[in-house]
């Protein structure tokens, strides 16, 4: 190995915690299969190639840290994350059709196929630069939940009453201060007449309520 290689691979520091009673091996496969460490790697492999060696020189498992946090809040039902990536994205697009569509009209005349291959580059980043505001759009627009309330009346009629509740864009559903009666300890009522005169009837559920 050279003296190159040699600085390099000791630049790349990773340290990982390991569990109690795990091998080295057992670790170093809990951690690789896991997607923070893998992509911690490529976070640091990208930010080395397009800024070099940022301040302070975080190595892997910083990135991993700090993957692992966003994806934390993320389960959670944080979209600030989402939000952000998506709306980035389609700027990064619409930059990108608006450079392949220069391109394509500088093109028209003299080359009319690579003015048609830019074209075409063009409408694939507007397409998709579409598709990122369709998905920023649908993450931030009030979820409609319906619910329904079914009440048992006197003689063992059904009401069946329908609550339509909207939700901001949250990932919990909201919680109710009153529940269908229909979930509590019904009270006594009538009986419907048995075909056998002799037999026991049908109860109805009924109540006050």
């Amino acid at each position: 190995m050279t003296a190159k290689r040699q600085t390099a691979a000791a630049a790349n520091v990773m340290t990982v915690q390991a569990n109690e009673g795990e091998s080295e091996a057992e670790t170093m496969a809990r951690v690789m299969v896991a997607p923070f460490m893998r992509h911690g790697i490529v976070a640091k492999g990208l930010t080395d190639k397009m800024a070099g060696k940022p301040p302070g020189d975080p190595q892997f498992d910083h990135f991993a840290n700090v993957i692992k946090t966003k994806a934390e809040l993320a389960s959670k039902g944080d979209t600030t994350l989402a939000s952000q990536l998506l709306t980035a994205q389609a700027l990064s697009l619409d930059a990108m059709f608006t450079e392949l569509a220069r391109r394509a009209t500088l093109n028209f005349g003299d080359y009319p196929l690579a003015a048609e291959r830019y074209a075409r580059l063009a409408f694939k980043a507007q397409a998709n630069c579409r598709a990122s505001l369709e998905a920023l759009a649908k993450l931030h627009q009030p979820r409609e939940q319906t619910v329904r309330h079914v009440h048992v009346n006197e003689g063992g009629q059904a009401v069946i009453a329908d609550e339509i509740h909207h939700h901001g864009g949250k990932v919990e559903n909201e919680k109710f201060g009153k529940q269908s009666h229909a979930t509590g300890t019904t009270g006594e009522g009538a009986a419907l007449p048995c075909t056998d005169a002799s037999g026991n009837g049908v109860p109805i559920a009924s109540g006050s309520r």
